[in-house]
Formats: C-alpha cells, structure tokens, sequence
C-alpha cells in the first residue's frame, strides 16, 4: 500500500472537517486511547494487528476485513493486545449531516447505519472478496483527498458516496445471501417432508411444529417461492399420487379418502379443474393411450 497515503496517528478525536475525515493509520507499540464518544459515525476497518475493539464495556475481537461502526454517542476504544504485530486499519468519520444527504438520495446508504443505532450492532464480518472492494474503494478515496487533480472536489464526493454504498452492499448481500440459503433449504426440507406424508392430516400449524419456525414464515415461504399456499400445494400433490393411482387402477372410491378428500363430489370437481377430465375419463384415456401405442415384435 502507497506510504504516502498513511497518516501519523493522532489523538484527536473531534472532527476539523464539516462532512468526513479518513485516514490509513499503521503503528507498532499502539497505545490504547482512553474511551471516548463522538458526535459524529466512526467506521473502523482492520487490516493487520491483534485487536479488540471495547463497545460500551464489552470486548469485541476483530477479525482483518470487519467493519465497525460507531454511532454518535457511544463509548468506545481500541486495544492493542500483541504490540509487536503491525497495526493497520483504515478510520472514516462521517458527521450525521452529510448522511443524512445520503439518505435524502436513498435509503440504501442507511442499512449500516439503521443497525448500529437501532440494533446495537456494530461489527460486520466481509468476506474476501467484499473486503477488497471495500479496501478498493477506500483508496481511491484517500488518493483524491491527498491528491489536487482536476475535478478534485467532485470526485471525492462521488468516492465518499461510493465507498458509503459498497459498505452496505457488501453486508446486505452477504448477509441476506445466508438467509437466502437458509429459506432454500427449509423449503426443500417441507417439500420432502410434504411428499411423504400426503396421506395425513398436514396443516401450517403441524408443519410449523415439526420445523420450529412459525406457521406465517412458512406460509410467506411457500408464497414467495410458489406463488401458491401450502393448502394449494398439497391439493396437487394429492391430486397427483390419487391419478397416478386411479391409471393404474386401483378402486376410486378407496384414494380419494386416503388423501384427505372429504367426500367424493369434492375429489371430483378438484381433479375435474386439475386435468379437465373426469377420474374415470382419466383412466380411460390412459387406457386407450396404452392400447394405441405400436407394439414391439420380438426382436426388434
């Protein structure tokens, strides 16, 4: 990394610019600062070193590549815990005015924001690849501040809004990218669980038991997936196993109530608008079908 982007540590801890500050501090032999607040966000990104971040009288370690934020108003302070091991770190202080520009634009900018102050949750994990974009971003950033070219001004506003919004691109996808692979394999595990017990009396508050999640996420799940209910799934699932039953068949007035079917004028009018045809009609045609088909001769 460029020496001549790094910044002699200091420890002020007031902003002097009215929108944002940033810095790339390395150090051997930190000295922990007091705790402090600000009245401003503080992000904190590590690069190298052995370090805990402590957040109102908690210790937090720090992995390389998380992302803290520190809101306005919270007492906070780093400690070095091996002073032997280079201290690398990218801090970007950012005043509550100048994001709330941001949020005038959109509310993308605000996901970091949204929660650290109202979940009290101020240290993100990256994965590689979203901690070099990161990493990226910050430079560029610094490269204008400590540069004079021409449109100096713009672009550091354009970098700064850039590296907001990749923060929180980056934790938003990962993190809902996991959830996504969560909901994927629920889903996958009530449909298995679904079609092998066709024949017993399933409802959203059974499967919500068997899976320890509430009956309303599994039905928004199946929803969003779908586009149907859990009801009309099993209908068609019942539909599907009481067919292939009755062409192959088996007695009709035995399947339907295997399958939950209440009476038989019910059945008949859920297969009659599932395959436009009758249970016999079905059988039938399947019949018919069969016979139609050419027949082999022995050798052929």
């Amino acid at each position: 990394m460029r020496k001549n982007l790094r910044s002699a540590f200091n420890t002020r801890q007031y902003m002097l610019s009215r929108d944002f500050e940033i810095y790339y501090y390395s150090d051997l032999n930190f000295k922990a600062v007091e705790p402090h607040r600000h009245t401003y966000y503080e992000f904190y990104i590590l690069l190298e070193g052995r370090v805990y971040l402590e957040i109102e009288g908690r210790k937090i370690p720090l992995q390389k590549g998380s992302i803290a934020l520190l809101p306005p108003g919270v007492m906070h302070r780093s400690v070095l815990t091996d002073p032997e091991t280079p201290y690398r770190r990218f801090v970007f202080w950012i005043s509550e005015e100048y994001c709330n520009e941001f949020l005038r634009q959109s509310p993308d900018y605000m996901y970091l924001f949204q929660q650290a102050a109202a979940q009290h949750r101020y240290l993100f994990p990256c994965t590689t690849d979203g901690f070099y974009l990161v990493q990226s971003k910050v430079l560029r950033l610094l490269e204008e501040v400590n540069g004079s070219r021409y449109g100096r001004n713009a672009c550091i506003h354009l970098s700064v809004s850039d590296l907001v919004l990749t923060m929180n691109r980056v934790v938003y996808e990962q993190e809902h990218t996991a959830e996504k692979d969560q909901n994927e394999d629920l889903f996958q595990n009530v449909l298995s669980y679904l079609d092998t017990h066709l024949e017993e009396n399933l409802s959203l508050e059974s499967l919500a038991n068997q899976f320890f999640v509430s009956k309303y996420y599994i039905a928004h799940l199946f929803k969003d997936t779908l586009g149907i209910s859990v009801h009309q799934y099993l209908i068609r699932k019942r539909l599907e196993r009481c067919h292939t039953r009755i062409v192959a068949g088996d007695d009709i007035t035995k399947i339907y109530s295997e399958y939950g079917f209440s009476d038989y004028s019910s059945f008949y009018r859920a297969f009659r608008k599932e395959y436009g045809m009758s249970p016999k009609e079905s059988r039938k045609a399947q019949h018919l079908q069969s016979y139609n088909e050419p027949r082999r001769l022995p050798g052929k």
